[in-house]
């Protein structure tokens, strides 16, 4: 295959459409290469230029210039290193046993929000992250990025997320809702296993959401600020998860 059609290709991956069509999405960067290494996905090619070949001491590179790997990648800067992998089979969703907990998101749009949401599952230990059917798309570049090598570690299960939270709530596990109107976190005694869900960054949970079984719950304001990042709030949420369940 010659260079023009290998960039062609890596680069069709930067739209969605494709991405479907193919089972593949973007890794880029070194550090996520790494991390991607050590995931056991498949990568179909990797593509670096001289100096980060070197460094990783990945044989099976293909070594091109920097520019043309600038024009491969989505990044504006950092462009060293970008690799073809091939998504893995689709998870089934499994709630949480004794002890565990998932975190689930209603509607969120932001690629880099829900990137940073894997992250703090990932950090918190979270057995899955459920996705409302709207949410963004889980292998879109800035998303992949933004995990920070999260995306290898965290399952990422897409469906009707009021549907999950009724299973899940039949089963005995505890559902806990971020909203603004909600009860005090630092008030309420968290019991596992449990989902906690958050809505999108502008409207919050969808009324499909807000009608499934759960209890509301809100981090305390100590100013003047409106609201919260959605970001911020899991992370606000999980780190009282963890206290409790010290």
């Amino acid at each position: 295959m010659s260079g023009a059609l290998h960039l062609k290709r890596v680069r069709a991956l930067h739209q969605r459409k494709y991405r479907e069509a193919g089972g593949l999405f973007l890794v880029q960067g070194r550090k996520m290469v790494a991390e991607l290494q050590a995931s056991g996905l498949r990568v179909e090619e990797l593509y670096a230029t001289p100096e980060a070949a070197a460094a990783m001491g990945h044989a099976g590179a293909r070594v091109l210039p920097a520019h043309d790997l600038a024009r491969m990648g989505t990044f504006a800067h950092g462009n060293e290193a970008v690799a073809v992998v091939r998504k893995p089979a689709v998870p089934q969703l499994e709630l949480p046993v004794a002890g565990g907990f998932v975190l689930a998101v209603d509607e969120v749009a932001d690629p880099g929000n829900l990137g940073t949401l894997l992250r703090i599952a990932d950090w918190f230990g979270a057995g899955q992250l459920w996705c409302s059917a709207q949410s963004v798309e889980v292998w879109n570049p800035k998303c992949v990025q933004a995990s920070m090598g999260s995306i290898f570690r965290v399952p990422v299960v897409y469906g009707d997320l009021a549907a999950a939270l009724a299973q899940a709530a039949r089963q005995g596990v505890q559902v806990y809702k971020a909203e603004a109107s909600g009860t005090n976190v630092f008030e309420v005694q968290l019991q596992r296993p449990a989902v906690l869900v958050l809505g999108s960054e502008s409207h919050g949970l969808s009324q499909e959401v807000r009608e499934a079984p759960g209890r509301s719950i809100a981090v305390p304001a100590f100013g003047g600020a409106e609201s919260l990042n959605v970001a911020a709030a899991a992370a606000a949420l999980c780190m009282e998860f963890a206290r409790q369940g010290r």
